[in-house]
């Protein structure tokens, strides 16, 4: 058995943050909410938290887990990702990797330690299991956002 099986969850989460992105028009992506905070850097925008999920997604796969690159790649601008179109696109883009690299994994290596590039050592499992906690927390960030709009965030 692949680990794709085991992470399939995924691709439901996966959706519902593409369905949320494409209820948006593209200037909503632009929608931050609060005010500036002295002292500290403005939140990010909700174009930006979901060019974020892609960008960490990407990094943890290509480069922690996989060590395909040799380094973190670099974050995709979010300038460069100004519509709903772009941001779903790199979303699937990226997520598409992971999936293949899911389907080549099989089970036993899950458990498998590794160190990660800045040191401490954990298995397979945890790291897949962070990157994903790691969207749905943006993930439900993105729906309170859609909340703030007055938009109803798809249904979990």
């Amino acid at each position: 058995m692949d680990a794709h099986h085991v992470f399939g969850h995924w691709s439901h989460v996966r959706e519902g943050l593409v369905e949320a992105l494409g209820m948006l028009s593209d200037e909503q992506l632009s929608f931050a909410p609060g005010v500036e905070r002295e002292g500290r850097e403005p939140l990010r925008s909700l174009g930006e938290v979901a060019v974020h999920i892609a960008g960490s997604e990407a990094g943890w796969f290509r480069h922690a887990i996989s060590g395909e690159l040799d380094g973190w790649p670099p974050a995709p601008a979010a300038e460069d990702h100004r519509t709903v179109a772009s941001i779903q696109a790199l979303l699937r883009q990226v997520h598409e990797g992971t999936v293949a690299y899911l389907k080549a994994l099989d089970v036993d290596e899950l458990d498998e330690t590794f160190a990660l590039p800045w040191g401490p050592e954990v298995t397979r499992r945890w790291a897949i299991w962070h990157v994903l906690e790691h969207e749905i927390h943006h993930r439900g960030e993105i729906y309170l956002m859609l909340g703030l709009m007055g938009m109803e965030a798809p249904d979990v």
